[in-house]
């Protein structure tokens, strides 16, 4: 018996020297003390630079700057040669506007244009019908700018 009490005593003693008690406690109760890591602000601060509001960014020699604008919407299918033909076929007969192949599971969609507004979509909509029977369609979307050299100029001077 005197061994049970002894060990018990042993191990009580034990489990209270292993608290740490150099932190120092919160002055509330209901309160709580979070330590992160500095970078993840960064990375929050540059996620919300690249997806909202209008960004710029430099890419292939040309500065572009992203803004809401209008895509026609060429086809949507899960068939992905289709969806390559499409877009070959807007380079072939529309090399003026750039297409986009995105991939969402499992549907490919080849959109194009960058129209700041929804008159010139809607000219290209028209001309496209003809190719594309199954029809386009005009969608809000960001959409890629060019930026003058003075409004290069212009970020420049801002930053």
């Amino acid at each position: 018996m005197k061994q049970v009490i002894t060990l018990f005593l042993l191990l009580f003693v034990l489990t209270s020297f292993g608290q740490d008690t150099t932190i120092q406690k919160p002055i509330d109760s209901s309160s709580v003390i979070i330590h992160k890591d500095p970078r993840i602000d960064l990375l929050v601060k540059k996620q919300a630079s690249s997806s909202g509001g209008s960004s710029s960014h430099y890419s292939g020699g040309i500065t572009k700057k992203s803004d809401q604008g209008f895509r026609l919407m060429i086809i949507s299918t899960n068939n992905r040669e289709e969806a390559i033909a499409a877009k070959t076929k807007i380079y072939t007969h529309f090399p003026e506007l750039k297409a986009y192949l995105w991939h969402q599971s499992p549907y490919y969609k080849v959109k194009a244009g960058n129209f700041g507004d929804k008159s010139q979509a809607e000219s290209y909509r028209r001309r496209l019908n003809s190719y594309f029977p199954k029809g386009v369609f005009i969608m809000k979307d960001r959409i890629e700018v060019r930026i003058s050299e003075k409004e290069k100029e212009k970020d420049k001077d801002d930053k």
